[in-house]
């Protein structure tokens, strides 16, 4: 006598019933290793950020420590080789983490933050000579530069592929708070570490060389969980490891590019000197007697605004939708800017009120600009050349940073003649003109994906080339991956011979 559970109908009811548990494992354990990819892909960009920021209150060290040894165009120098290593590291690693993977992008740029940040902690120039020593930082911060630039396309890419799978419908707001509210809170540590050596009564040097030393810690932190990281699914499906058309992509997206290539350069142009200066003008500012403790509580302060606009603009992102966040935030920067320049020297009177506007200026370009435009060109293109498009737009932003922190100190010369309130007035007048034109650039050149999901750009892309002539088998990036895709149309074509048979 047959049992009850060895009946066919009870058998199969089985299977499917395993055939279903699995599933739904297998999709959980999908779900969590996005979001633990969202984390950890974003989290190193702390080190990042603060990298960027502490140069700020440095600069204020070097002025105290080393005096007129410290030049002007010393000061520049170092600050620019960052930016040069960051456009190397942006166009380099954006094509590694499209050819090669997301997670060899990863690792090798958070090898290149931590031995860069090690670096610039120990500079030392030869026989103790001070110049000898800013030229080693110049080499170093252009190390550590190629990779915190590395960072961006291959930190966004991820981000961007695993945010989409675990939060679809609020895409934006989760990866801008794991992107650029991260970099925001690696600012605010460049501010509050520093000030709490000054506090403490430490040394200049020990203060910039522990500073520089920090950065280490946010990239070693997740070193391991990068190790474990796996290129996500949606990049295993849609990248090109061969013949990439370079041509028909450029036809494609020029417009694009020249939108978030554009918007990224006035942006930078604008935030980087007036964030990596911000320690020498608030210095001015209070005067020749202020300290280092003194400037530090005002950077903080000013440093914390950028919160608040990360925050706001996370959350406005799915709502009013990138194109608009953007727009916004650049148009109310420049408005701002503006009248701060006109206002310039009876705000510095009222020296609260000063830094309050300063930061509300800064807040509102992390609303618009700061948020989205990582956001945008981490979306608008297909999986395929995310990393490279990204990396693109991002370098000419960087060169955008490189520009403006170089004529910024000699356009303060400049527009002042030899008057610097009246230099930095002006000057602010200038970087609110360039955010107007940022706010016009986003509104003509920029799509809104908000509600688009990513893998509708792939097929749309997909569907471009084969009209173009272009062989859609150079798609997929493991072998691996193909071979299983063709077990299952195997499987599948058997079980549809096998309904065939049965029908008959």
């Amino acid at each position: 006598m047959t049992h009850k559970e060895d009946h066919p109908s009870v058998m199969a009811a089985d299977q499917h019933h395993d055939a279903n548990h699995q599933e739904a494992a297998k999709k959980e354990k999908s779900q969590l290793s996005a979001l633990f990819t969202v984390i950890f892909s974003g989290f190193a960009l702390l080190s990042d950020g603060y990298q960027v920021g502490v140069l700020s209150l440095v600069n204020v060290a070097f002025t105290k420590q080393y005096g007129e040894r410290f030049t002007s165009a010393m000061a520049t120098r170092i600050g620019n080789s960052l930016f040069v290593g960051c456009i190397l590291g942006q166009i380099g690693f954006g094509y590694i983490c499209d050819r090669v993977g997301r997670k060899v992008g990863l690792m090798l740029t958070t090898l290149l933050v931590i031995v860069g940040a090690a670096l610039c902690a120990g500079a030392y120039g030869a026989g103790g000579s001070i110049e000898g020593m800013f030229w080693a930082l110049t080499v170093y911060r252009g190390i550590l530069g190629v990779g915190v630039g590395g960072e961006y396309p291959c930190s966004s890419a991820s981000a961007s592929e695993a945010a989409d799978v675990v939060m679809p419908g609020r895409r934006g707001m989760l990866f801008v708070f794991v992107t650029n509210f991260v970099i925001d809170c690696g600012f605010v540590l460049s501010a509050l570490f520093p000030l709490i050596l000054g506090v403490a009564g430490c040394s200049y040097e020990v203060i910039w060389r522990t500073s520089f030393a920090f950065g280490v810690l946010p990239p070693l932190s997740v070193m391991y969980f990068r190790f474990k990281m796996d290129n996500s699914d949606i990049f295993k499906k849609n990248a090109m490891k061969k013949n990439v058309p370079y041509l028909l992509i450029i036809r494609r997206y020029w417009k694009y590019l020249l939108g978030t290539g554009g918007s990224w350069f006035f942006y930078n142009f604008i935030s980087y000197p007036f964030g990596i200066f911000a320690g020498t003008i608030i210095n001015q500012a209070i005067g020749s007697e202020a300290t280092f403790v003194q400037t530090a509580q005002w950077m903080l302060l000013l440093n914390v605004f950028y919160l608040p606009g990360s925050i706001s603009g996370a959350l406005a992102s799915d709502k009013l939708g990138r194109k608009r966040t953007m727009a916004l935030g650049f148009f109310s920067q420049g408005v701002l800017g503006i009248l701060m320049g006109v206002f310039y020297r009876r705000l510095l009177d009222i020296f609260p009120l000063f830094v309050v506007l300063y930061g509300i200026f800064m807040m509102m370009g992390e609303f618009g600009p700061g948020d989205m435009l990582g956001l945008v060109s981490a979306e608008i293109y297909p999986t395929a050349i995310r990393g490279t498009a990204y990396g693109w737009s991002a370098a000419i932003g960087k060169f955008g940073a490189f520009v403006g922190t170089t004529v910024f100190k000699p356009a303060i010369e400049s527009f002042g003649r030899g008057d610097q309130i009246t230099g930095q007035g002006r000057v602010f007048m200038l970087a609110s003109g360039l955010a107007l034109l940022g706010s016009l650039f986003t509104y003509i050149l920029i799509p809104d994906y908000s509600k688009k999901g990513l893998h509708e750009e792939d097929e749309d892309f997909r569907r471009y080339l084969d009209a173009n002539g272009y062989d859609l088998s150079n798609f997929g990036f493991d072998p691996a991956d193909k071979k299983v895709d063709s077990d299952m149309v195997d499987v599948d074509a058997k079980f549809g011979d096998e309904k065939m048979e049965m029908r008959a």
